[in-house]
């Protein structure tokens, strides 16, 4: 009988950390699935051990990687797959016991989702979590249902990587992941998203998302700012303003470094906004600087939302539902 999921865990030098992350999910509730484990050129002996301690534990599968890099691994463990879905699993994390369980249900209960993620708790082994990733934690948990995920999928990532499962049907629709120039699970979402893939998390905490010096968004240049507001530009193109203009409320250095992506994919932006008198009339990148009472007309551009201070958005977005703007339809927010 074939495994109801596959879950693919790609793993290069996790030390300690490896164990506990299969064992919490090879000690699933729900019982019907494989863990493809693919070794990505480990050097640390941690696949040896493991492979040793699990030996009688047939549904898992250790698959060395030919190739080298995530991305490679992730979509050599999806060809393997023999599941009805795909999940994903990070080698230094811990997935709660019943979390393949909720998830299905989930999914049982919501036809219409594709890809389902999960509410998670960020730690650290020596502190506490730094206070952007608890701000990026509390915003990841209060986007849940797949209008809030829409709504704004172009500040940040919204699904954890690790916590993610999708139908499979839904994985080669996509075609997997791409090796791009910002991250690949991002990627993933926004080609879901633009082919109006919905996503969708439970209520329940479903994963211990640990952090640490060593992962991949704290090393790898993909996981920049100037990698992601890339991402936003490219899809926002194919999407939004694919037949509009943008106005750029913020003339910081992310609305300077969006502007920059969207004119390279031939995007045409209007003006600046932005409430200080001291640049209200300027010129930035050739371009007016306006202040805000332009947004109180009738507009036919996208207003983007590039503040990057903490509450600056929420009253950006306050001042512009007041107004009478729709979000995800009249502006969005890019930071």
């Amino acid at each position: 009988m074939n495994p109801e999921i596959s879950v693919i865990l790609p793993v290069h030098n996790a030390g300690n950390y490896l164990e506990e992350a299969v064992k919490s999910i090879l000690n699933q509730s729900f019982r019907n699935l494989e863990l493809i484990l693919i070794d990505d050129h480990s050097k640390d002996g941690a696949v040896e051990r493991l492979s040793a301690v699990w030996k009688e534990d047939r549904r898992l599968r250790i698959l060395s990687s030919p190739s080298r890099g995530i991305v490679q691994a992730l979509n050599f463990g999806a060809a393997a797959a023999e599941g009805n879905f795909i999940a994903r699993m990070d080698a230094d994390d811990i997935s709660h016991v019943d979390r393949f369980k909720i998830q299905m249900e989930y999914f049982k209960n919501n036809p219409e989702i594709g890809i389902v993620s999960a509410r998670v708790e960020i730690f650290r082994d020596d502190c506490h979590p730094d206070k952007g990733f608890q701000i990026y934690e509390d915003w990841l948990n209060r986007l849940c249902t797949p209008e809030d995920i829409q709504k704004e999928i172009f500040i940040e990532s919204p699904l954890p990587h690790p916590t993610v499962i999708l139908r499979r049907s839904v994985w080669d629709s996509l075609g997997g992941y791409r090796d791009v120039s910002w991250p690949e699970d991002y990627d993933l979402w926004l080609r879901a998203y633009l082919n109006g893939i919905l996503m969708g998390k439970p209520d329940e905490i479903l994963l211990k998302w640990r952090d640490h010096t060593g992962r991949l968004t704290r090393t790898d240049s993909r996981y920049s700012q100037k990698s992601f507001l890339k991402a936003k530009a490219h899809f926002l193109a194919r999407s939004h303003l694919r037949d509009r203009a943008a106005l750029i409320c913020g003339t910081g250095s992310n609305g300077m470094q969006i502007y920059d992506f969207l004119t390279e994919e031939g995007c045409e932006v209007q003006a600046f906004v932005d409430v200080s008198p001291s640049m209200i009339g300027k010129m930035k990148r050739s371009l007016p600087v306006l202040g805000a009472e332009i947004l109180l007309e009738p507009l036919t551009s996208l207003i983007l939302g590039t503040v990057g201070s903490r509450g600056e958005r929420e009253k950006l977005r306050n001042f512009l539902v007041e107004a009478g703007k729709t979000e995800g339809r009249d502006f969005l927010f890019a930071v």
